[in-house]
């Protein structure tokens, strides 16, 4: 039963995807070969409107073919038409169903960067392309160290992204951690957290210097798996009995919101505190979910 209900789910996601995503791009091919500014600003909407009506069909396949609860503590109030950097955990790609049934139509769609690798993503990758989400090389320090110059083709990108969210309300997602925590990255970066990797605060920083008084406030997300971390064929065969999500929303510091983050070291480590103090907050907040107890089903 567990592999006809995965087999369903499959089907109907890819089915959507293929509905929503033609004319997803039929709309994007206009505003590429039609460049003005008016009707480019008509098209943003649509393309948004689409993409917000894939993922709400997404969640409806979660409403009906799991028995997953979503539990969020720490509500605060959201808009339709908000200026975001969304900041989250990072364990699954579990994680991003989760954050888009969690805001899809209460805030801004929210674009992700993306590792390049994923523009070759059957559909997906030109839809992403499509709603601007910025693609990031993501380079290691060996290839940094080989050729300098790519240390600055990220954070080129970063700014003609947010050149552009300037213009249109917003959610930028960033898992600041920079990969999916395991215990084994854990234990190797020697964290002191104890449920997170270390920040990395660059990202944020390069966001925050980009998009100047852009952007109004921080919605930071804390995602926990009671039962463990789960996979997408877990959340699809109904294998996830709970997940618990904490909000909150902080203010963007003044001092913070533009500054030299690569050059100048103090503006560096004051950046880098202020991210430290977020995190032992979200550890604090882990740890409480982690501990709460585990809702009875039945009795909902």
């Amino acid at each position: 039963m567990s592999l006809l209900r995965l087999a369903l789910v499959f089907l109907l996601i890819t089915l959507s995807t293929v509905l929503h995503v033609l004319p997803l791009l039929l709309v994007a091919l206009l505003k590429l070969v039609l460049p003005l500014p008016r009707l480019q600003r008509a098209c943003n909407p649509l393309l948004t409107g689409i993409a917000e009506s894939w993922i709400g069909f997404n969640n409806r396949l979660w409403d009906w073919f799991t028995d997953t609860r979503l539990v969020v503590t720490g509500e605060t109030a959201l808009q339709r038409d908000g200026h975001y950097l969304v900041l989250a955990n990072h364990q699954s790609w579990v994680d991003i169903l989760v954050l888009q049934k969690l805001f899809n139509r209460r805030i801004p769609l929210l674009r992700f960067f993306l590792k390049r690798q994923l523009f070759w993503v059957p559909l997906l990758g030109v839809a992403w392309w499509a709603l601007d989400f910025p693609f990031m090389g993501r380079y290691t320090p060996k290839q940094i160290a080989r050729n300098p110059a790519l240390a600055g083709r990220d954070i080129e990108a970063t700014r003609r992204a947010c050149e552009k969210f300037r213009a249109i309300p917003v959610a930028i997602m960033n898992f600041v951690e920079g990969t999916r925590f395991t215990a084994g990255k854990h234990a190797r970066q020697a964290s002191p957290y104890r449920h997170l990797l270390k920040p990395k605060s660059g990202g944020v920083a390069f966001v925050l210097d980009a998009m100047g008084q852009g952007l109004h406030a921080i919605l930071d997300v804390t995602i926990v798996y009671p039962a463990g971390v789960p996979s997408l064929p877990d959340l699809m065969a109904g294998r996830i009995p709970e997940v618990r999500v904490h909000l909150r929303q902080h203010p963007i510091p003044a001092e913070l919101a533009q500054g030299d983050y690569q050059h100048d070291r103090a503006f560096r480590a004051r950046f880098q505190q202020w991210m430290n103090v977020l995190w032992q907050q979200k550890d604090a907040d882990f740890e409480a979910l982690l501990e709460a107890p585990m809702v009875d089903h039945a009795a909902g």
